[in-house]
């Protein structure tokens, strides 16, 4: 999810709960657009990392300390003359925003108590920090706007501060019943941009999610909904937003709700309605549903829950609010959003620096599996045009049998195939005795018998470097980490299709281990991360009586379970069988089809390729990919 107006409400909670009567000790400037506050609060020394960058706008807090520039920006000089030693009083987030605006107390020159505010935007390209006075003067930003850059609002020393309002969004927290319907009603969109493009702080998923909740098809224009269908979808979205509505009712019901409009009687009325009215809710709910064959559901819940939702082990979205969009991804709670968001962003940049680090790889891999796969319909159909040298044999045969009875200068002559009992036409060259013919049938013959046996060698050996060349693309899926594409590459290498290192080079070494998760039953269970560890993990760790598993039929991971001497419980069968799912070329199939079987029934013929092995007596399981629950060590 973007960094939106919920999950802005999310980190100002937290914000306020830790940072609230916490003094600033340390400002420094990492970056040109980013700033590390380092606060003394009741919890102990926190930092406080604030970036306005263009590409990722974030905030929140962290354990992790960056160097300081030498020589400090002006911003940050400024700012450490104003707030070194500035208690915060407050963080607070204006109406549905992404904006936390930090108001902190301190001492002027003359040692008069004075406030400032501390403003961040997150706005993407927009983004910005500002400092601001009480009255809300600029005193300056870390990214100054001119009237050059932005006719809409200049960001400069002594001008006023203010939010602008450039897409007439309404506030979902103060929008009315009535003035919703009208909004959403009138627009031709489908439902869920509808909902995002109109109400502030919204993103895509968000909208998507209240849709779900409510029932109402996403995909459909919110201008061919009826007036109750889109009253439910509003007190859909009231009963979402509650969490932050409480918040902001709960922790300013003086500032927040002269900025909002909202006051505790308007929290307290919609909690009465959701407690009061349900069953007349659910009345015309069902109303609606009789007349357009739906049921409206709702799911409220009345706490902030920042969690992140994984697809495997990739981080699909994270969210400051439970999402029933993801019924298929594993989900993961964090107990404040800093700690999700770190470690979200945390992964996402390795996954997203692998994927870079592996382009050059996946490029050598893309392009010899191109040029085998063209290779092998070539060869294919040099293949298919060998199956007429039976024909040119039988030709032959039947001409040196009948043909002593044929006439010179015949173009063709009828005799009995023997071999399937009809009679068949035999064709002639008339130019050459008829004898000579069959000499030139037997040649033709050979000559195809002699293509079909190379041509069906050749085949068999394209296919099988097709088939290492897709399994080198299903490691580089699963690599995580720099020593993983190492290995990858030096298997390249020794494949040839990347030049080898001079012999006096240094061979890197090899730090890449395989994945080791442990079952239910306490089974250890290992998992190849590329064909070199397949072969090291099948051949040479694994005992013979340990258990193997392996997609059927597909490029994957070889699966190594250790039995200790016991007989495996199903449950552990069933785990080792879902992890071969997973590090596999069909992980995004509903099921997948896994073979398994003890170890010493696992051979590797005479210079087959990395990774690949042969087995004659075998087990077989249908299984789903999903490893949520599998424990990792």
């Amino acid at each position: 999810m973007a960094f939106d107006g919920i999950t802005v409400a999310c980190m100002a909670h937290e914000l306020n709960t830790k940072l609230s009567g916490g003094r600033i000790s340390k400002i420094v400037q990492p970056e040109t657009d980013e700033l590390l506050l380092t606060v003394k609060a009741k919890e102990g020394n926190l930092r406080l990392l604030l970036s306005a960058s263009a590409s990722l706008p974030l905030v929140y807090l962290t354990e992790a300390n960056k160097t300081a520039p030498m020589t400090a920006p002006n911003f940050c000089m400024l700012l450490r003359k104003h707030l070194s030693g500035g208690r915060i009083l407050s963080v607070t987030q204006p109406s549905m925003e992404r904006v936390l605006r930090f108001e902190i107390e301190h001492l002027d020159e003359l040692g008069d108590l004075c406030r400032k505010y501390l403003i961040i935007e997150l706005m993407g390209k927009h983004s910005n920090i500002i400092f601001c006075t009480q009255d809300d003067q600029i005193i300056d930003s870390i990214k100054r706007v001119s009237a050059n850059m932005s006719s809409v609002r200049e960001v400069l020393p002594g001008r006023p501060y203010f939010i602008p309002d450039t897409q007439g969004k309404s506030n979902p927290l103060t929008i009315a019943e009535q003035d919703f319907i009208t909004l959403i009603g009138a627009k031709p969109a489908k439902l869920a941009k509808a909902l995002y493009t109109s109400l502030t702080g919204l993103s895509p998923v968000a909208a998507e999610e209240i849709c779900h909740q409510a029932s109402l098809d996403s995909d459909q224009p919110a201008n061919g909904y009826e007036a109750e269908a889109l009253l439910h979808l509003y007190r859909t979205l009231r009963r979402y937003l509650e969490p932050v509505m409480a918040w902001k009712a709960a922790n300013f019901p003086a500032p927040e709700n002269a900025v909002n409009k909202i006051s505790e009687a308007s929290i307290s009325s919609e909690t009465a309605y959701r407690l009061t009215n349900s069953s007349e809710s659910a009345e015309t709910a069902n109303r609606s549903a009789g007349s357009q064959e739906r049921t409206f559901v709702t799911t409220p819940d009345s706490t902030f829950s920042p969690s992140i939702y994984y697809d495997g082990k990739n981080p699909v979205e994270f969210s400051c609010l439970p999402l029933t969009l993801y019924t298929d991804c594993r989900r993961e709670s964090y107990p404040g959003v800093s700690l999700m968001l770190e470690h979200y962003y945390a992964e996402k940049n390795t996954l997203s620096r692998i994927r870079q680090r592996s382009t050059d790889l996946r490029r050598i891999v893309q392009t010899a599996l191109e040029r085998n796969v063209k290779k092998y319909d070539l060869q294919a159909k040099q293949l298919k045009d060998t199956e007429k040298r039976e024909k040119y044999r039988i030709y032959g045969e039947l001409i040196n049998t009948y043909g002593y009875g044929v006439e010179p200068g015949s173009r063709s002559f009828r005799a009995l195939n023997y071999y399937i009992g009809e009679e068949i036409e035999v064709p002639l060259d008339p130019q050459i005795p008829v004898q000579e013919n069959a000499k030139k049938y037997f040649d033709r013959y050979g000559k195809l018998k002699r293509t079909y046996e190379a041509v069906t060698a050749l085949l068999k050996e394209t296919g099988e470097e097709i088939e290492h060349l897709r399994s080198i693309q299903t490691a580089l899926d699963i690599a995580l980490k720099e020593e993983d594409l190492a290995e990858i590459r030096e298997e390249l290498m020794q494949s040839g299709y990347i030049r080898k290192r001079p012999q006096n080079a240094k061979r890197p070494k090899i730090t890449s281990k395989p994945f080791h998760y442990i079952s239910s039953d306490g089974y250890d269970m290992y998992v190849g991360k590329n064909n070199l560890q397949n072969d090291a993990l099948t051949f040479q760790f694994a005992n013979g009586n340990d258990w193997w598993f392996h997609a059927k039929g597909a490029p994957g991971s070889h699966v190594i379970v250790r039995t200790n001497g016991d007989t495996l419980p199903d449950s552990t069968f069933e785990e080792a069988a879902r992890l071969a799912a997973h590090y596999s070329a069909n992980r995004d199939a509903e099921k997948v089809e896994i073979d398994y079987v003890e170890k010493k029934q696992v051979k590797k013929p005479n210079g087959a390729k990395p990774g690949f092995v042969v087995y004659y007596t075998n087990y077989s399981m249908m299984i789903s990919p999903d490893i949520s629950g599998i424990r990792e060590l």
